[in-house]
């Protein structure tokens, strides 16, 4: 199950990682965010050895959000060394969200 991610908490959980880390920005009015919410948890479980997952509620942290200009929700993204490296908008189907993370792992 991904972890809630919170702004007091994201330096040390996303810069203090030694595996990657991905962040699904989220909020539970959004359909596709809660459509895509149990691929992320199974994401969460089925990578856990190489990925940390976390989810951002874009209402309960704003300025996350608009630290890392979120305009449309889902939206993941990809860090490495606490630092962006991908982004995915939307949701998508499972194996091709997975596919994308692989070849950016």
């Amino acid at each position: 199950m991904a972890k809630a991610l919170t702004t007091s908490d994201f330096e040390s959980v996303v810069s203090g990682s030694d595996k990657p880390v991905l962040v699904d920005f989220w909020a539970p009015w959004c359909g596709p965010c809660r459509a895509l919410g149990p691929t992320i948890d199974q994401i969460s479980q089925e990578m856990a050895d190489r990925l940390d997952v976390y989810k951002c509620n874009v209402d309960e942290e704003p300025d996350l959000a608009t630290k890392f200009r979120i305009v449309s929700i889902p939206t993941l993204i990809l860090f490495k060394g606490g630092k962006p490296v991908h982004t995915i908008v939307g949701g998508m189907p499972k194996p091709a969200l997975v596919a994308e993370l692989e070849s950016n792992l």
